[in-house]
């Protein structure tokens, strides 16, 4: 029915007049239709149905990605279940808090997570535990074959909610994300809009599907459109270099792009195809963002979001597209920068970053006080990013504010420091932390990964530095690491390198 608010049903709307269209199309040539969406959805969804679960009930999923992943997300939402990703590195000791948290109905994972999961079905009492591997096989293919391929999608409210996400959790226990159908349905008719995202894009996807990036924005704008999707386990840049002839658009996060600078063959002519380069997830050195113009012709396009909002702003497609710079902010979406009495910030002043908008999520998960603390009476989100507005509306991100290193009393911004040290000829990239110091209260200190076969010259780099920056930034100490801690979508893990080297 047309206004039925299901994620899942909207998305229909966009390709049920071409079921037979390619919509996932696999390393080793294999095409999956919307039809074949159509069909194995509703076979999930019958038998997630079968199980009479309550309307809401979650859905806890450790899976590798794949295309049998993708219709198990979609039947979730045809359902009215709760879909809850989880990632498939994650140990049994972190899934343990998962699966506490969240109490879910139903657990499917990985046949080679199964035997640790399978305690922990039990001590949680959760009804249901299945397996779903990258192939397809598995106990969830075997209970659902004989289910009918035909289901009439569950009517949803917009505000019900269709997906449950935890926050990283570098401070503190990982916060559950109430995603809901409206949130997810308007971010992606947004992106749609702002990309110009048409039917005869291919996107090449190499991102995860447990993470925002790769399951609602690249998948949402798709799946919003009934556009093809090159769709591979994971980033693998010879295979990349491949598909570029054939994608209009590729999303990745900074990593890939470093990747594919680092090949030597790649050339304006692997990216003749591409309509546009999207980077988020992790900020993009305007170092990286000027050599891939450079070498390809390409101007990457950065955006910026979180879990809780989906993406806030992006650049344009048609206009500036600014180095350094994520964007402004998408239609519908508001943005302030405040200082922490929440009073307005003239342009080019740093503050926080404050957001509200119909991609921004209603709750934290059974969390009450939590997001009472993280939205202002106005009803704006606390996204905990330090940055800057100009006067074009364009943000500039100067890092989050737990991140925030005060120093003898004065305020240093991560993201100033790396700036300044990226820059050095032998640093390939670099991360600035505050650690613990007696006197100043916190020290800056700097981790460095070194060129292929450079030497590290501290006093120089030093005296490079101290030119640049004013002495309370400066880093007094360094340590060169063979690389820097990162998580699944490339993102440094600054917590980590704090606690490694908090006594040091």
């Amino acid at each position: 029915m047309s206004d039925n608010a299901n994620l899942y049903a909207i998305f229909a709307r966009n390709f049920e007049s071409a079921l037979h269209a390619p919509f996932l199309v696999t390393p080793e040539g294999a095409v999956h239709t919307f039809g074949d969406a159509e069909r194995e959805s509703a076979r999930l969804a019958n038998y997630l149905g079968s199980l009479a679960l309550p309307r809401g009930a979650r859905i806890s999923v450790q899976c590798e990605k794949s295309v049998a992943f993708v219709w198990l997300y979609l039947a979730c939402l045809r359902a009215g279940v709760v879909f809850h990703p989880l990632n498939p590195g994650y140990t049994a000791a972190e899934v343990d808090y998962f699966l506490d948290n969240a109490e879910p109905s139903v657990v499917i994972c990985d046949e080679n997570l199964a035997l640790a999961i399978r305690p922990l079905v039990a001590r949680y009492q959760i009804p249901h535990c299945l397996t779903l591997n990258a192939d397809g096989s598995g106990s969830l293919r075997g209970e659902s074959a004989a289910f009918s391929a035909h289901f009439t999608t569950v009517v949803s409210a917009g505000d019900e909610i269709a997906a449950l996400l935890y926050s990283s959790g570098t401070t503190g226990r990982p916060k559950g994300i109430q995603l809901t159908h409206d949130n997810l349905a308007t971010n992606a008719s947004a992106l749609v809009v702002a990309w110009h995202y048409q039917t005869h894009d291919v996107l090449l996807h190499m991102l995860p599907v447990f993470h925002v990036h790769g399951l609602f924005i690249a998948l949402g704008v798709a799946l919003m459109t009934g556009a093809k999707v090159l769709f591979a386990p994971r980033f693998d840049r010879e295979l990349a270099l491949r598909w570029l002839s054939e994608a209009t658009v590729m999303m990745g996060v900074p990593t890939y792009y470093t990747r594919l600078l680092a090949e030597s063959s790649l050339t304006a002519a692997h990216c003749a195809h591409i309509r546009l380069f999207i980077s988020g997830s992790a900020p993009l050195l305007v170092e990286t963002w000027q050599q891939f113009a450079a070498r390809t012709g390409h101007q990457v396009l950065e955006r910026y979001g979180m879990t809780e909002t989906g993406v806030i702003t992006t650049n344009p497609v048609v206009g500036a597209r600014r180095p350094g710079a994520v964007g402004q902010p998408l239609p519908g979406v508001w943005l302030r920068i405040v200082d922490d009495l929440d009073n307005h910030l003239p342009h080019h002043t740093v503050g926080h970053v404050l957001v509200k908008g119909p991609n921004v999520f209603p709750a934290y998960w059974r969390k009450p006080e939590q997001t009472r603390a993280d939205f202002t009476a106005d009803g704006y989100f606390r996204t905990g990013d330090d940055g800057t507005l100009d006067e074009d509306g364009y943000l500039t991100l100067v890092g989050r504010a737990k991140d925030l290193i005060i120093s003898g009393g004065l305020n240093v911004y991560p993201s100033e420091v790396e700036l300044i040290i990226d820059e050095l000829p032998t640093v390939a990239e670099c991360a600035v932390v505050g650690l613990p110091h007696p006197d100043f209260g916190e020290q800056v200190v700097a981790f460095v990964v070194l060129q292929p076969g450079a030497q590290w010259e501290e006093a120089a780099a030093r005296s490079s530095i101290r030119a640049k920056l004013a002495a309370y930034k400066c880093p007094k100490r360094f340590w060169v690491l063979n690389d820097l801690p990162r998580n699944a979508m490339g993102k440094i893990q600054k917590a980590l390198l704090r606690q490694h080297y908090a006594g040091t």
